[in-house]
């Protein structure tokens, strides 16, 4: 593979613009840029989950869901372009599936928290919910792929089932939400 960025700085976006991967530049404040901001956002903050002490289940799927985002991405930044697999979907889903069943039933609403590593993670759930809305609100105007959507709605379910797996692997039990009336 040849050197993909052999100079930084451009100067090139001085104007308020950047490129696409295509080749076409558009306002760095467009839903376009802002989506990418927010994928690129939730792979960092996935990638300050990864420092933390985890289950090798989880440490593995993490890092194949930093390059699915990577490639999430690339789809943003080239329009019609194509990368992210329906089988991914089908695999987060079954990453849910496995880590929800050794998990008691849930039967109220957790606050994020417990360990460091489970707050990180809640943050990544979050984050990763405001990058499937502002993809959704790019959807509205211009085309991005169903799969980039779907995923980004499993990978936040994922995310929540990971949360509580990292506590009660820590030893840590859920933080539960209380209502104020009890």
């Amino acid at each position: 593979m040849g050197h993909r960025l052999s100079k930084i700085y451009t100067r090139t976006g001085d104007d308020g613009t950047t490129g696409l991967g295509d080749g076409s530049r558009i306002n760095k404040d467009s839903l376009r840029i802002e989506a990418m901001g927010d994928i690129d956002e939730l792979n960092s903050i996935i990638g300050i989950v990864l420092t933390e002490s985890l289950p090798q289940t989880l440490r593995s799927s993490l890092t194949q869901i930093q390059h699915d985002l990577f490639n999430a991405g690339g789809e943003v930044c080239i329009p019609g372009y194509v990368i992210l697999q329906q089988s991914r979907i089908a695999d987060l889903e079954a990453s849910i599936d496995l880590l929800n069943d050794q998990l008691a039933p849930l039967k109220e609403f957790i606050l994020p928290g417990g360990t460091k590593a489970a707050a990180y993670c809640h943050l990544a759930r979050t984050v990763c919910r405001r990058a499937e809305r502002k993809l959704v609100e790019l959807h509205r105007n211009e085309k991005v792929t169903d799969i980039s959507l779907q995923y980004l709605n499993r990978l936040s379910d994922l995310l929540f089932v990971m949360c509580r797996t990292i506590n009660q692997e820590a030893g840590m039990r859920d933080v539960l939400w209380k209502n104020g009336h009890d």
